[in-house]
């Protein structure tokens, strides 16, 4: 584990996918990451990178030839992530390809990520550079994961999401057999920016949106009121989920998307796929803002 620490919060970063696993309050210990149980799901806030979700047959074509990756892809739980460079205020973790991931990514290419704890906000930021001489075909996205209830008093559905805008998205549903997204679609908001939480939410698996108008959501309880909010301009994706029987709530901002069902495979084609030319560099970031209240 690695830390930084500041008067308001102690974040902590698992070298192992350069996973974000705790934001802690200094003052009252209250943690505001779920704790990755693995009976329930295994993991804090995996890194995606180079695709998001599922592809079909977990397969994709470039250039003729087809290659494999598992769903979101190889940062998440890889152990060849190296810390890159350290600040007072900052983490910055690099992966870089190899002979092992050109057999399943033919870009040669550095990834970094970087935590950045200012105050009460910890932006986190994705640098892709293309090492290539040719463009290089990518998504990236975070998938942070929240204790939810965040206090002992409290239930799930004492929480909702409040978005920054009054929305009228629909979800797209995927199939729970393969993963991928299907045409279907369901209806969420109807003139509305908040978000009831339920475990009966899920059981659909998770909410993926395509056009919300929000680019900022909070979590807040009926009870304790604003717990905290992501803010990821930049990203048109989202994703909302958790396991229907865990106590915590994903916030996902992506930049890509898992396969239709009606793929052709060919990543150049691919819905919502990055390209980034040789030699050049891209960046993202999302930030999570604890609420002060929480923090005294």
């Amino acid at each position: 584990m690695h830390t930084l620490e500041n008067d308001k919060l102690k974040i902590s970063i698992n070298t192992f996918g350069a996973e974000l696993s705790k934001i802690t309050s200094v003052k009252n210990k209250t943690e505001f990451m779920w704790h990755a149980d693995p009976n329930v799901w295994g993991s804090s806030a995996p890194n995606l990178f180079p695709i998001i979700g599922a592809l079909k047959n977990d397969t994709y074509v470039f250039e003729n030839k087809a290659y494999n990756l598992p769903k979101h892809g190889f940062v998440r739980h890889n152990q060849n992530i190296i810390l890159h460079e350290e600040t007072k205020n900052s983490l910055t973790f690099k992966l870089v390809s190899d002979e092992g991931l050109l057999t399943k990514y033919p870009f040669h290419f550095e990834f970094f990520i970087t935590y950045t704890l200012s105050d009460n906000n910890l932006e986190i930021k994705h640098t892709v550079k293309n090492t290539d001489d040719k463009t290089m075909y990518f998504s990236v996205g975070g998938h942070p994961a929240f204790k939810c209830p965040a206090f002992k008093n409290e239930n799930y559905d004492d929480y909702y999401l409040e978005f920054d805008q009054v929305e009228n998205s629909k979800r797209h549903l995927i199939n729970m057999d393969n993963g991928l997204i299907s045409d279907k679609i369901e209806l969420v908001f109807n003139n509305s920016n908040k978000l009831p939480l339920t475990h009966d939410l899920f059981l659909k698996d998770a909410l993926v949106f395509k056009d919300t108008k929000s680019r900022k959501i909070s979590l807040m309880s009926e009870k304790s009121g604003p717990i905290l909010s992501v803010n990821f301009e930049g990203f048109p994706y989202l994703g909302i989920w958790a396991k229907p029987n865990g106590d915590f709530i994903c916030i996902e901002p992506w930049l890509g998307i898992a396969d239709n069902e009606n793929t052709n495979q060919n990543l150049v084609d691919k819905e919502g796929i990055l390209s980034l030319e040789a030699n050049k560099t891209f960046q993202a970031s999302y930030n999570i803002e604890i609420d002060n209240t929480h923090l005294a």
